[in-house]
């Protein structure tokens, strides 16, 4: 072989080395998703073209090691349930490092969150106790039929205690205090405490049956059974619905009267056991 072939197979050879150190590592991924089942996991699989230790981070912020040995298949668990995300869809990227130190990153990746993430951001907390604060003192409309009158009522919910369940969005159930005005009526001031049992739905957030104890402080003192359909959603934290509920007296002097309402439910202040 001549010494011009010689040199030139070098340099190839040579070459070839360079590109193959240059190369980044490859990512196959097999699996990038969250569980369904309370505590909600990451889970995340991959293959690499080489061998390589990796981590992941997410959102560009928490970062969790995933192969710590050297290897080109990687797999993680990563609990995300109590972390602070901006949206449903999370992003993450796969750091991986070679045996010779070169540290590679992959193209952005990303999986949808099966629930409803806590809010990240000092703004959107800010934002998120302004709403909540607002939803506490504002009363909800009230519209009753009473005997031969059709009243008009003002009326404010506040869940007191609730009580944790499977879910991650709503408690299994909770003990309530409400107060009601009636316009236009003898003995406008109503009293009620109470206990609603929440089953989320899969078409809509939840439907709560319920019971209450009710007085106007005068004459008027009874129990009142009722049923709650939570329709959608406002800000991630508050559910709209709509509410009917019969009262029926225990006490001769008092009436029986029905019950339509709507109003704004969160358990942001309530204390949970």
């Amino acid at each position: 072989m001549s010494v011009l072939k010689k040199h030139i197979l070098l340099i190839l050879f040579i070459s070839s080395l360079g590109f193959s150190q240059t190369d980044p590592i490859e990512i196959y991924l097999i699996d990038a998703y969250c569980t369904r089942e309370v505590p909600h996991k990451f889970k995340l699989s991959f293959y690499t073209s080489d061998i390589c230790k990796s981590k992941v981070i997410l959102e560009d912020e928490y970062e969790y090691e995933v192969s710590v040995e050297f290897t080109d298949l990687h797999k993680a668990e990563i609990l995300i349930h109590d972390l602070a995300f901006n949206d449903n869809i999370v992003e993450f990227v796969i750091i991986t490092e070679t045996e010779n130190g070169r540290v590679d990153t992959s193209e952005v990746f990303d999986f949808d969150l099966p629930y409803e993430p806590k809010l990240k951001g000092g703004s959107d907390f800010f934002t998120l106790c302004l709403f909540g604060s607002a939803i506490f003192l504002l009363p909800y409309p009230n519209y009753l039929f009473y005997g031969e009158s059709d009243l008009f009522s003002l009326t404010k919910e506040i869940p007191v205690i609730s009580f944790r369940g499977r879910s991650t969005d709503y408690p299994s159930g909770y003990l309530s205090l409400e107060y009601t005005y009636i316009f236009d009526s003898g003995a406008p001031n109503y009293l009620r405490a109470g206990y609603k049992k929440l089953f989320e739905l899969p078409h809509t957030e939840y439907i709560a049956p319920g019971v209450s104890l009710f007085t106007n402080f005068n004459s008027n003192h009874g129990i009142s059974p009722e049923f709650t359909v939570g329709l959608f959603t406002v800000k991630d934290t508050f559910t709209f619905y709509t509410r009917y509920r019969y009262n029926l007296k225990l006490n001769k002097s008092g009436q029986n009267f029905h019950e339509i309402s709507i109003g704004l439910y969160s358990a942001f202040f309530s204390v949970y056991l």
